[in-house]
């Protein structure tokens, strides 16, 4: 039996959003170890270094941590206190994984929520970071990152309701 064109578009949808996270993980990871010993070298050998290099350090650590977590949901391997899996009644593991999830995709979209006013009070206050760059353009990745997760705990959430119990 063939899958519907829907779910095949879905999970090729889903491949490329795997294969973009992993890459720019991949890159901003390469690119963070690459400055960073660059900076360590410029220091240790001619007492010098990039004035910028250490802003843009941090920044990808942002990047990295928001990126990473949102991959980290992708796959369910989020950190998680699962006592309910380990020690209630298997009759009550389905409606407290939905519960968990539920207050998980609520945190993650306040934190969106709230982000997505730092980078509009960013916005409106014209901060720049790297010498010139908006600084809402480089701090956006929080709001999307933290909707991203939200989105993620929700569908983790519908799958789990709509299981047999």
């Amino acid at each position: 039996m063939t899958r519907p064109a829907w779910s095949r578009s879905l999970a090729r949808a889903e491949a490329l959003g795997r294969w973009v996270e992993n890459f720019l993980l991949t890159s901003l990871l390469a690119a963070l170890i690459g400055f960073a010993g660059l900076q360590i070298l410029l220091r240790n050998l001619f007492s010098a270094g990039l004035p910028w290099a250490d802003g843009l350090v941090r920044l990808i650590v942002l990047w990295v941590a928001v990126i990473g977590a949102v991959a980290a949901t992708r796959d369910d391997r989020q950190i998680a206190i699962n006592l309910a899996q380990r020690f209630l009644p298997r009759v009550w593991r389905r409606p407290v994984a939905i519960i968990v999830y539920l207050f998980a995709a609520s945190i993650a979209g306040l934190l969106s929520w709230y982000s997505l006013q730092f980078v509009r009070d960013s916005m409106q206050y014209g901060d720049t970071l790297l010498g010139q760059w908006p600084a809402w353009m480089l701090q956006a990745v929080m709001p999307v990152g933290f909707a991203l997760m939200s989105y993620r705990f929700l569908l983790r959430c519908l799958r789990r309701s709509s299981e047999a119990a």
